[in-house]
């Protein structure tokens, strides 16, 4: 597969550092001469230097022989003129990285395939709609909805009190055989590997253990991992960017009594302007003091999203210090995913690993509709749509040769989510939630081809 990618920032390098790790053909363009030979010297990449927007360099590139182009330079504008232009040149699909939230909810109105541009995705918003998800199961420490929320994937991590640990899957299966879900990952506590759970399968405490859940099995999951579900109605917001703005937007109109601190003075008054039924404080997150004025041990949640990534950390501990229920923090290095439960942080989200989550969908063969890679764990969560000549249709699912570092979680069937075991029949049409290791997927997207 050729990909090609315009624009060599954070966002525009994470994505060739990924997708140069499947063994694709990934040409990254930019201006900048440093980015590139940083690029060429560190990922298996081709480098090319220039204007994206010059039709020449294109036409350099191989543009028209590609099968993805992906614009993520720095300007929106350029972003969507050369994505209609590598589309005009020939390439089979286009994404064009935006930051105008508008022209995202404007797709129903406004054609951009009309004019070359298949995909719009904005991390800013990315971000704003996990901390959605994230408040929706503040209990939990990641969740992601399929389908509307006909299955969600939900990760927590076992105390010694949850009636399960010690059994293997097999026996806990048995105990409480009429739960609806299904353990797809864990994590050992101290431990960077993934293990895809078996029968045999021991739940220890420490795990952070990952179900895919139909509806009715959430209220499952907080009963026997004796998580409580909290209502959130205050929340803090640190930091009044794209995402602080947006995110304290969508809360308002939900009828939250939402909170924002801002530093920047005009930036808060505009702020302030757009979003009258917001408390909107100007002043410097970081000064316990003012957090204290402001109340900040009644909130119900706190969310740093300032661009100083220390900053997040740091706020988050003081407001899990005053016992804050959920606490979310925006970072850009992966490597504190590694501290965020150690160091008392509830969640931390990162809008490169969520940009790659939804441009990976389109790498990925089979009919993929959905994708999440989880924080921290080497493990892929993949949806897909069986189609009538795939090798899994008409197969119960004990009769697929399934690899043992895979395996399915769950399937929505007609828009309901089930949790399905092995004599479940897998027919064309059906979605089916797949929980894989990195070393299996290319064996697992033959099956759904």
């Amino acid at each position: 597969m050729k990909i090609i990618i315009a624009g060599g920032g954070e966002v525009g390098f994470h994505l060739a550092k990924l997708l140069s790790y499947e063994s694709l053909d990934i040409t990254l363009i930019d201006t900048d001469k440093d980015r590139l030979n940083y690029a060429e010297s560190h990922l298996d990449i081709r480098a090319v230097r220039g204007n994206a927007m010059s039709l020449k360099l294109m036409q350099d590139a191989e543009v028209a022989t590609s099968d993805l182009f992906i614009a993520v330079t720095a300007e929106e504008a350029t972003n969507i003129t050369i994505s209609a232009l590598a589309k005009q040149l020939g390439s089979k699909r286009t994404i064009a990285r935006i930051s105008n939230f508008e022209l995202i909810k404007a797709q129903g109105l406004i054609s951009f395939q009309s004019i070359g541009v298949d995909e719009l995705i904005s991390p800013e918003e990315l971000a704003a709609e996990e901390i959605q998800q994230l408040l929706d199961q503040s209990a939990f420490s990641n969740s992601y909805e399929f389908e509307g929320g006909a299955l969600t994937l939900i990760g927590t991590r076992l105390e010694d009190d949850v009636p399960f640990v010690g059994n293997t899957v097999k026996e806990a299966a048995s105990i409480f055989s009429d739960v609806h879900f299904m353990p797809v990952a864990v994590q050992r506590k101290g431990k960077q590997t993934t293990i895809i759970p078996r029968g045999d399968t021991v739940f220890e405490v420490g795990d952070t253990v990952f179900f895919i859940t139909s509806k009715e099995g959430v209220e499952e999951i907080y009963k026997l991992t004796g998580k409580t579900k909290t209502s959130i109605k205050n929340i803090m917001i640190l930091g009044g960017g794209r995402i602080g703005y947006n995110t304290a937007r969508e809360l308002c109109e939900k009828k939250f009594n939402v909170s924002l601190i801002e530093k920047n003075k005009e930036k808060a008054f505009e702020i302030s302007e757009l979003l009258p039924n917001a408390l909107i404080i100007h002043g410097d997150g970081r000064n316990t003091e003012l957090l204290d004025e402001e109340n900040l041990s009644s909130m119900d949640a706190f969310i740093s999203v300032t661009e100083n990534s220390e900053t997040n950390i740091m706020s988050c501990l003081m407001a899990n210090s005053k016992k804050v229920k959920k606490t979310i923090a925006l970072v850009e290095n992966m490597d504190y995913f590694q501290l965020s439960h150690s160091i008392g942080i509830d969640t931390l989200i990162n809008k490169k690993l969520l940009t790659a989550n939804t441009i990976f969908r389109y790498v990925r063969k089979g009919d993929v509709v959905d994708m999440k890679t989880l924080n921290n764990l080497n493990v892929e969560i993949l949806e897909f749509v069986v189609n009538p000549n795939s090798k899994v249709a008409n197969y119960k699912i004990r009769n697929i040769d399934f690899p043992r570092t895979a395996i399915i979680g769950g399937v929505i069937k007609e828009g309901q989510g089930l949790t399905a075991l092995g004599d479940y029949k897998i027919i064309p049409g059906d979605r089916i939630v797949v929980c894989c290791l990195p070393r299996s997927i290319k064996r697992i997207e033959r099956l759904f081809l």
